[in-house]
C-alpha cells in the first residue's frame, strides 16, 4: 500500500494526487496539518533519504524564519523546526513498500510506482 504524506492544499501535493489518481493508483493520505508528524517518522525517513532532503527550505514557512534560524542547519535543528511547524516538511513524501520518494517528480514516480 502507498501512503502519501503532505498538506492537502499544497500545489505540489495536488500534482502528486492528480498523477496517482490519473493512473488509478490507490493510496492513503496522511495530512501533516491534521495528523502531525512525529520524530520517529522523521528519523526513519532521514535514515533512508538524509535529513537535508526533508526540510522544505523553499517554502514560505522556512523563508519567514529569522536568518539565525535558517543558518547552520543540523539534523537536530531541522527536526525541531519540522516538528514545530509541519509545513516545513518537504512534500509529498511517499512510502510504497521499500520505496521512499521525497518531493514530486513525475518521471521518478513513473519509475518507482507501478
Amino acid at each position: 500500500m502507498i501512503t502519501i504524506y503532505g498538506i492537502r492544499n499544497c500545489d505540489t501535493m495536488k500534482k502528486a494526487f492528480a498523477w496517482l489518481d490519473g493512473r488509478g493508483i490507490a493510496y492513503d493520505f496522511h495530512d501533516y496539518k491534521k495528523l502531525g508528524a512525529d520524530e520517529a517518522l522523521l528519523k526513519k525517513w532521514a535514515a533512508r533519504a538524509g535529513w537535508e532532503k526533508l526540510i522544505n527550505t523553499r517554502g514560505s514557512s522556512f523563508r519567514k524564519l529569522p536568518p539565525e534560524k535558517q543558518a547552520n542547519l543540523t539534523e537536530r535543528k531541522v527536526f525541531a523546526l519540522m516538528l514545530e511547524n509541519p509545513s516545513m516538511i518537504r512534500r509529498p513524501i511517499v512510502e510504497a513498500g521499500r520505496t521512499l520518494l521525497v518531493g514530486f517528480d513525475a518521471d521518478e514516480f513513473a519509475r518507482q510506482l507501478k
